[in-house]
């Protein structure tokens, strides 16, 4: 005998009707949430191994685990390492300003989904890159503290929503110079409670990362704090910026 569906299926059955979901890139109709349909899937860059160990940067050749690019053998990042989901392009970047400035907090989930597979296995606590008082007030969430609930409630591992504090507001970063944005935000940063990182290993989440200068301010943080280690997860990473 088959059982007719209960109030709460049938709400379900109901809203999936009128809000289908919808392809994050594009927009489109698809099967399921936080999938991409065809045409944006295969205009997303994943990236993965071979890459620097240093800045994350994709290498052509394969030469074995720990090899870094020209310019992190010069000059070593802070941090230990960047992994990210995609490569930063039309769809990736879509993805991410309609979370950051458009109020679909759901992308935070679909980039989350992406970027598990990169998240260090030996993760003590995730640290999302803060916004400055006034630009969360503005904005009302921080699009890296979303992203790193989510990926905490995958992996099983602790967020330390507050743990970094931006002490001042930086300018915008963009169309400035590697050496530009080094400076802007140099200093910017400070650990809250040094006690919550020390001795642990701390992945910092972020959405984008360009030059990185801003995930090296806050590993320089996050090191002066007693952080054994600092890696850096983001859901796109800029191919060939000017570091």
């Amino acid at each position: 005998m088959r059982l007719a569906p209960t109030p709460a299926a049938a709400i379900a059955h109901l809203v999936a009707l009128a809000l289908p979901p919808r392809c994050p890139g594009c927009g489109v109709v698809v099967e399921a949430d936080h999938r991409f349909c065809a045409g944006c899937w295969s205009g997303l860059r994943f990236l993965g191994d071979p890459a620097c160990a240093g800045c994350g940067v994709p290498m052509t050749i394969d030469q074995g685990p720990g090899m870094r690019c020209a310019p992190c053998l010069t000059k070593p990042p802070v941090h230990d390492g960047v992994r990210a989901a995609v490569a930063y392009g039309p769809v990736a970047r879509d993805v991410a300003l309609k979370l950051k400035y458009g109020g679909r907090l759901a992308l935070a989930t679909t980039m989350a989904r992406l970027m598990y597979r990169h998240l260090a296995a030996d993760a003590d606590c995730l640290v999302p890159v803060p916004l400055h008082r006034w630009r969360l007030w503005t904005r009302g969430y921080n699009q890296s503290v979303l992203i790193a609930a989510a990926l905490g409630r995958m992996g099983g591992v602790p967020v330390l929503r507050d743990a970094l504090r931006r002490t001042r507001a930086t300018p915008s970063l963009r169309g400035l110079s590697g050496r530009a944005r080094a400076r802007a935000v140099r200093g910017a940063f400070i650990v809250a409670d040094p006690a919550a990182v020390a001795g642990r290993s701390v992945v910092l989440i972020d959405d984008v990362h360009t030059s990185g200068a801003t995930a090296d301010a806050c590993a320089t943080a996050l090191r002066r704090a007693g952080a054994a280690r600092v890696t850096v997860l983001c859901w796109a990473r800029v191919v060939g910026a000017d570091d």
